[in-house]
């Protein structure tokens, strides 16, 4: 499992106990304030944003909420590494402007549960994605059903169907002709869709602008991003904004890619051998 990535607002003196803490769990990148934290979650994945109870004072309140309104799905957790009458004022502050898990880091105890709430960092929209169709290919092989998971959970920082070909431990050629053989789409037609399915979750907090969302699906430019939304949908990105929100884009995934194709999925498996394949590829 890949380390889960947290932006940190810390006192100087607790940045070396998280980094030891995080070692084998999580990296953690560090700011200097509440709105540089807010950044890094916009131009990166970021699975959660630790707070200083003793560095957020009350001017940075404001900015808090408003990034807990913005960004539901990335869990802030305020570290609390002593106890005093003003820790304890701040903490409500926080929980008043919305963040709700509070970690005592004084006590040893504090640092394993910080471990365990990072151990399986959340992935919404794959969750949202792969439920929604579970109806579909509930009966499917395990190994199209593998195929369908990756290309979820690794649209965001997989460009191309070379780079998924390789993720999945198969010949690009063969991946793509085996597809072919069955009458399905291609493996980047699949690709392709999901990345807009991670566009559309993000778009949907209004936390992200469209240069946000392009740097963080990995797209070359902004323009590059604009280009394969007009070629998929045939949409302009501020379109896709306002008229694709993410249940639509994952019901366009679902009545284009996949409903049509449910009989040959039922038998698809991408990973095993075909006539006239050489050799068998890893799973």
């Amino acid at each position: 499992m890949t380390a889960a990535t947290v932006a940190a607002v810390l006192l100087p003196t607790e940045r070396a106990h998280l980094e030891a803490a995080g070692q084998g769990c999580f990296r953690v990148v560090h700011g200097r304030s509440v709105e540089e934290a807010i950044r890094e979650v916009r131009r990166a994945p970021v699975d959660a944003v630790f707070l200083s109870v003793h560095r957020c004072g009350d001017a940075d309140l404001p900015q808090v909420a408003r990034f807990v309104r913005e960004f539901p799905h990335v869990p802030a957790v305020a570290l609390l590494s002593r106890s005093d009458q003003l820790s304890h004022d701040r903490v409500l502050r926080l929980g008043a402007s919305g963040v709700h898990e509070v970690v005592d880091v004084s006590v040893p105890s504090g640092w394993h549960r910080l471990r365990a709430l990072l151990r399986e960092p959340a992935t919404p929209v794959a969750a949202y994605v792969l439920s929604g169709l579970d109806g579909d290919l509930r009966d499917a092989p395990p190994d199209c059903r593998h195929f369908f998971e990756v290309v979820v959970r690794r649209a965001p920082d997989v460009r191309t169907a070379v780079e998924l070909a390789r993720i999945l431990g198969v010949v690009p050629g063969t991946l793509m002709s085996r597809f072919c053989r069955a009458g399905l789409p291609s493996p980047k037609a699949y690709l392709a869709f999901a990345r807009l399915l991670h566009a559309a979750y993000l778009f949907r907090t209004g936390g992200h602008s469209i240069t946000d969302v392009a740097h963080r699906l990995d797209y070359s430019s902004p323009q590059s991003f604009c280009r394969h939304l007009r070629e998929s949908l045939g949409l302009t990105a501020g379109e896709f904004r306002r008229r694709v929100p993410f249940d639509v884009a994952l019901r366009f995934f679902r009545e284009r890619l996949v409903a049509p194709y449910r009989d040959r999925l039922l038998a698809f498996h991408p990973f095993g051998t075909w006539p006239g394949d050489h050799g068998r590829p890893a799973a």
